[in-house]
């Protein structure tokens, strides 16, 4: 995995395979998701990092357990 901020562009990208990047789709403004060949993500780009994240040049990495406490994202019908 790697994870890059560009201070110039504002955009923070997290790859989670080095792979070629077959497809991106724009989530919601700002927010990119990157696809292989086989239509798997294999990244993400957050654009106007600095406006979303509370530190873009600073970063945790912690083994731990994932909160799953989160809720269920909506329906769009």
């Amino acid at each position: 995995m790697k994870i890059v901020y560009d201070s110039e562009k504002d955009i923070l990208q997290i790859s989670f395979r080095q792979c070629v990047v077959e497809e991106t789709t724009q989530i919601t403004p700002g927010f990119v998701l990157d696809y292989d060949e086989d239509g798997k993500v294999i990244g993400l780009e957050l654009r106007n990092a600095s406006k979303k994240v509370d530190n873009p040049y600073q970063m945790t990495y912690l083994i731990d357990k994932a909160s799953d406490d989160k809720p269920f994202a909506k329906s769009k019908e």
